[in-house]
């Protein structure tokens, strides 16, 4: 089954495609240096990071105070764990940190 996505395009089909090519933490670390700014890499990363600390049943402010994000961004994220697209829940069985159902 193809996941019927609202960013999807040919552009983002193509961004995707090469995201899947890279096979190590280094051709990450380049490529994403490349295209992206620091902070939008760090605002990504911030994200996975509340993510994560949600899922570990993290208060707000404890994670707030862990990653500097605000609270609005803690809101959007946990929303996203609740009623998204179950990216972060497909990345973090991936990673080993939740069980597969």
């Amino acid at each position: 089954m193809v996941y019927n996505s609202k960013i999807k395009s040919k552009q983002a089909d193509s961004l995707f495609e090469a995201v899947l090519q890279l096979e190590t933490m280094d051709e990450c670390y380049r490529f994403f240096e490349d295209i992206c700014t620091i902070k939008e890499v760090q605002a990504i990363a911030q994200r996975l990071e509340v993510a994560k600390l949600l899922k570990s049943n993290k208060t707000y402010n404890e994670i707030e105070e862990l990653t500097g994000a605000s609270t609005a961004t803690i809101s959007r994220i946990n929303r996203s764990l609740n009623y998204g697209a179950d990216g972060y829940k497909i990345v973090f069985e991936k990673l080993g940190l939740i069980e597969k159902e």
